[in-house]
């Protein structure tokens, strides 16, 4: 019987971004886009060779229409949790600590980080993802790509991303796309980066 990849609930409730992200975009992207790319998947794995095979392993080995489906199942997922209420300012604290210093060794500081990636978002042609990952020497890297891109199809391990589809804040920004990357700093989720951060595995969905 083949594997049925199920839409996993937000982290919060759909008002809990606002005002930086509205209800209106998480009920649209979550409630809409999200789950039409599970139930596509769904359809297209069914008497495949994928049909049992994890989110994960559909992002390496898939190509065509399940891997982009597959991958833009597990990476929006990713992306609800790298926002949370009361979310942003810098990664500090103990439990942060290991964080920080990989972010000051790799970029000089968590601005410079920020510009970088701030940087790639707004640049970013078309459709696609932005990506703060940890490569296979062990850096913190940008890692930018289009539609359904992950780092994980190269063995890297993601530690954070946003995404700049148009559905993600065409709602509440419309062609502002810095305005909407400035919003995605106020709600960024530094704990759940930190936690990437030890994991020797990818993130489960």
């Amino acid at each position: 019987m083949s594997k049925t990849h199920a839409l996993p609930s937000l982290p919060y409730p759909e008002d809990a971004l606002a005002p930086h992200i509205s209800a209106d975009t998480l009920r649209l992207h979550h409630g809409k886009h999200h789950a039409t790319y599970v139930e596509k998947l769904n359809g297209l794995i069914e008497g495949s060779d994928f049909a049992d095979k994890s989110l994960t392993d559909i992002i390496v080995d898939a190509d065509g229409g399940i891997f982009n489906n597959g991958a833009q199942a597990w990476n929006h997922a990713f992306y609800w949790h790298c926002m949370r209420p009361h979310g942003g300012g810098d990664p500090s604290g103990e439990a942060l600590g290991d964080l920080a210093e990989r972010i000051s060794r790799d970029f000089g500081s968590v601005e410079a980080l920020r510009e970088q990636f701030s940087e790639a978002l707004t640049t970013l042609f078309g459709s696609g993802w932005v990506w703060l990952a940890l490569d296979a020497t062990g850096k913190l890297t940008i890692d930018s790509r289009s539609n359904a891109g992950n780092p994980i199809r190269e063995g890297m391990l993601p530690i954070l991303t946003c995404d700049m589809w148009e559905h993600a804040y065409y709602m509440d920004y419309q062609n502002r796309k810095k305005e909407y990357v400035d919003a995605f700093w106020h709600v960024v989720n530094w704990d759940f980066a930190a936690e990437n951060l030890t994991r020797e595995r990818p993130f489960e969905v």
